[in-house]
């Protein structure tokens, strides 16, 4: 069985998708781009979006009434590899300890053009 979760906090989904499904135990969270709830930009630059996708990810796990600690997994796609240390960054301050495993990729490009996107998976308690 699978549960739909939805938040008004994050962006609406742009296409014939869930922004995360509960199914067997674990939370799987659709990709997030750095838009704000009303589907703008945070700005034009990595940081801005990487915080932002973050941000998006914070509320969808808060709606599903986990956290950052849950998560077990990330996929973190880049327009430019060259923006790694830059997202690094920001990504690593949303965890305290025990990082989940993860992969990072660099794309031919995005969604509405964007620098990054993310993607988790977590554990639910």
């Amino acid at each position: 069985m699978k549960k739909v979760i939805h938040t008004h906090n994050a962006p609406q989904a742009i296409g014939p998708y869930s922004q995360a499904i509960v199914a067997n135990g674990f939370l799987f969270v659709s990709g997030q781009l750095g838009v704000n709830a009303s589907g703008e930009f945070a700005g034009s630059d990595v940081k801005s979006q990487a915080k932002q996708s973050m941000e998006n990810i914070k509320a969808i796990l808060a709606a599903a009434d986990i956290e950052f600690g849950d998560i077990v997994k990330t996929s973190i796609f880049l327009a430019d590899i060259n923006d790694f240390a830059a997202v690094n960054e920001i990504y690593a301050s949303y965890f305290n300890a025990d990082y989940p495993a993860r992969s990072c990729v660099a794309v031919k490009s995005l969604p509405k053009n964007a620098l990054v996107e993310i993607e988790v998976m977590a554990v639910i308690k």
